[in-house]
């Protein structure tokens, strides 16, 4: 974290495939063996990002897209929804989004549920099993506080996905050296043509950090002296004192 700023520094700092997305890209890959989809890979970050897009190649994906641009740079999850969901706009028709529950450095699991709300389509988070997926939608299982609700939903819809409900495949020798080869799609802030510019990056985030500090914590430990029945009642005196000792009982 900027302490000055109060952002995520990412400049400079190795990027890396966030753990949740590889559920979702694994979801995706089990979806394209059952209706022969074609997987787009989609991130906002550095140029260095460009590094996760190509390990989304190794694991399956078609085509890898990279929103880079300093005018992104400081956004909020509100910030980030609607500059992510500009560059599927710019990408063109999508049927399903999908989405790792939460990323593991802001772990506020907002970003996928705004994303479709800013496109207006329906959505499930935190599915937990596909229970079934066709040419018109798919069928989910999504974990509620009493009982588990199987939700069906049509194209186009968004989905963020817990971890396993697939386990990850590690890519093949063959699909790595592909990945190297891959163009990825590098999309700046001047050629999303709908995108509104007091939306995007810092300025465009209605949620900032003031400020920045670490806790502080002190124990303090207080020894009794004398007997058993001397410290007991010491004990009880304090607890009186300080209303946590009414009537012989604790309160």
């Amino acid at each position: 974290m900027d302490p000055q700023t109060g952002v995520l520094r990412r400049g400079g700092i190795e990027t890396k495939l966030n753990p949740y997305d590889l559920y979702a890209l694994e979801t995706a890959l089990q979806i394209k063996k059952k209706t022969g989809a074609r997987i787009v890979v989609l991130t906002m970050g550095p140029d260095s990002a460009m590094a996760v897009l190509r390990e989304g190649f190794a694991l399956g994906a078609d085509e890898g897209w990279l929103m880079s641009d300093r005018k992104f740079a400081g956004a909020d999850v509100l910030a980030t929804a609607y500059t992510l969901t500009e560059g599927i706009r710019q990408i063109g028709e999508v049927d399903l989004i999908l989405c790792g529950k939460q990323t593991t450095d802001g772990d506020t699991a907002q970003v996928g549920p705004e994303m479709a709300e800013v496109l207006g389509i329906p959505h499930v988070s935190w599915a937990v099993e596909l229970v079934d997926v066709d040419e018109r939608g798919v069928t989910l299982r999504q974990p509620l506080t009493e009982a588990d609700a199987l939700v069906r939903m049509e194209y186009p819809c968004l989905v963020t996905v817990e971890k396993g409900i697939f386990q990850p495949n590690l890519p093949s020798y063959r699909r790595l050296m592909q990945a190297r080869e891959m163009q990825v799609h590098v999309l700046r802030a001047d050629q999303c043509e709908q995108l509104d510019p007091d939306r995007i990056g810092l300025s465009g985030s209605p949620t900032q950090v003031e400020r920045i500090f670490t806790p502080q914590h002190e124990v303090k430990t207080l020894r009794l002296e004398g007997s058993e029945t001397e410290s007991a009642a010491a004990l009880v005196a304090m607890l009186r004192e300080m209303k946590l000792w009414e009537g012989g009982q604790r309160s």
